[in-house]
């Protein structure tokens, strides 16, 4: 998939000419960068002094609080950190702004097309557009690179870039000036004085091609090929002397590949003129196993089916938010002297929570039996009314996890077996495949939008782990997240940017069979490892296998 990019601009006065970016408090503790335009819009306000700044005026329902450094949710009065950092150095760019370009530029009907200004001014950049100037000038009124019949009076032969008197290349290439002026203006004195002279004469090396334009130039045949990869190869000298980078590359032809130290430029130079090249291909990307038929499909020894579905909700009922947190809290009659990391205000103080007032008095303060963390009672009955409300809690600070935590994954199905095969780095086993089914619907209450319809791209999805006795244990306790309601979410995705969708909740899978190119395939020796401690943050351990038995 081909995505366009772009790199943008901005006044120095701006918040990323001052090294500002502005960032939210993610769930997961981590903090989030604002995009670009939204921060600066945020800068602008806090540099006014004003108290806060409402975001709606640019599509988003948030209230920055500059007093607390805090962000509303003007919907759900759910309240996050945000902070301030000064350290982020962007590049100052001096002069014109660069202009966009399209590559290779269109040649005109009359005079030959001026080389379109590149984006880049390095040396690379340079020498591909100066060639793609050549062939385009040189190519102008033919339509096909497949040389004509001669006519009875052949034209004269082409003019090809060969040495001045009295200069030899240890090779017998050449570089030619003309067209290829500006990469030399560019590259400095030093390397234009470490450079041969060059200049072009009349070659008989090249025999004619028949066939011009009606500008009478010659046509895009009538370059001789091996003239042009020697004006390549010999360019290339140069800028790889001038620290250019390269990549690997090879002939069509199948011959032996380039000197590494030229084959990037080489096969830049190639392509831009036209000529068969081909960059060395990466290792395959595998998906999936090969076909597997259902006899070979075998169900995993100490754990019972192959399927499990999930359905409605799994919400605990009949208890109050108060009589929820009662079980995890103790009072503080003498409050520290700190913040509240809720709502930020002191704890001595009331709590400075702006939303739907709980039944609690606001300047109660509790401490958390586990890990001892203090907060505001109206605060964390607050919080508890803004999450799933399944009878758990998760302390804001630390992330230790109160109760039995579960979460908003819409119904799906997730099947798991064994298949005859083995991932890289565990070829002493077999294979476990899970298969997630999840298929669009209509979210609930506990979700972001409830009553809108939601998506859900890429179903079904295969992950694979090792028939071994940690990859079966890492299954056991999928199969609990599963049933938690914790593999996924609904939300925004990372990867197309898309909302409402089904997205994954922070428990990594490998998705990829064969190979990892992606990072999400095999061989990994950490994932097991790492996969382990995710769903342990989740509050997903081998107690947890325990208590489900019970």
């Amino acid at each position: 998939t081909i995505r366009p990019v772009r790199r943008s601009y901005y006044d120095p006065s701006s918040a990323p000419g001052k090294g500002v970016v502005w960032e939210w408090e993610n769930d997961s503790g981590s903090w989030t960068p604002y995009d670009m335009d939204v921060g600066i819009t945020i800068q602008r306000a806090y540099e006014k002094q004003h108290p806060w700044v409402d975001l709606s005026a640019i599509g988003f329902c948030y209230v920055i609080d500059f007093a607390t450094m805090g962000q509303i949710n003007r919907q759900t009065q759910r309240k996050r950190r945000v902070r301030r950092r000064l350290d982020m150095v962007y590049p100052l760019v001096s002069g014109t702004l660069p202009k966009s370009q399209s590559w290779p530029a269109s040649p005109g009907t009359g005079a030959a097309p001026a080389p379109p200004v590149p984006a880049c001014a390095c040396p690379q950049c340079l020498l591909v557009m100066s060639v793609k100037a050549t062939v385009s000038t040189a190519g102008t009124g033919t339509a096909t690179l497949q040389p004509r019949k001669a006519p009875s009076a052949p034209p004269a032969a082409p003019k090809a870039p060969v040495l001045a008197p009295g200069t030899k290349a240890p090779d017998g290439t050449a570089t030619a000036r003309g067209s290829l002026k500006p990469l030399a203006a560019q590259g400095g004195r030093r390397q234009a004085a470490s450079t041969p002279a060059l200049s072009s004469a009349s070659s008989t090396s090249s025999p004619p091609v028949a066939g011009s334009s009606k500008a009478s130039r010659p046509g895009l045949g009538s370059l001789n090929r091996s003239h042009l990869q020697r004006l390549a190869i010999a360019q290339s000298r140069v800028l790889i002397a001038s620290g250019v980078p390269t990549v690997p590359v090879k002939n069509l032809t199948g011959s032996s590949p380039v000197n590494p130290a030229l084959a990037g430029i080489t096969g830049i130079l190639m392509s831009a003129a036209g000529l068969p090249v081909c960059l060395t291909r990466p290792p395959k990307l595998v998906l999936h196993p090969p076909p597997v038929s259902k006899s070979e499909i075998q169900s995993i020894p100490g754990i019972s089916h192959t399927c499990r579905k999930t359905t409605k909700k799994q919400a605990k009922k009949g208890k109050t938010p108060e009589e929820v947190l009662k079980k995890y809290l103790q009072k503080v009659r003498h409050p520290p002297d700190e913040d509240c990391t809720i709502c930020m205000e002191r704890l001595s103080a009331p709590s400075g929570y702006k939303g739907p007032q709980p039944a609690v008095k606001p300047d109660l303060v509790g401490k958390l039996v586990k890990c001892g963390h203090v907060f505001h009672l109206h605060c964390l009955v607050a919080m508890y009314n803004n999450g799933n409300k399944d009878g758990s809690l998760q302390c804001p600070t630390c992330k230790t996890i109160y109760g039995v935590k579960t979460g908003t994954q819409p119904p799906g199905k997730m099947e798991y077996h064994i298949i005859p095969h083995a991932l890289p780095g565990h070829s002493d086993c077999k294979t476990i495949r899970i298969i997630y089914n999840i298929p669009p619907g209509v979210q609930g209450p506990e979700h972001p939008n409830p009553g809108k319809s939601f998506t859900a791209r890429g179903f079904p999805r295969h992950c694979y782990l090792p028939d071994s006795e940690k990859g079966r244990k890492v299954l056991k306790l999928l199969l609990v997240a599963w049933d938690r309601r914790l593999i996924f979410a609904i939300g925004t995705s990372s990867t197309t940017g898309e909302s409402d969708t089904v997205i994954w909740n922070e428990i990594h899978h490998k998705t990829e069979f064969g190979s990892n190119l992606t990072g999400h395939g095999y061989p990994d020796i950490n994932y097991l490892d790492n996969v382990l401690a995710e769903l342990a943050a989740q509050g997903i351990t081998e107690e947890s296998l325990v208590q489900e038995k019970d």
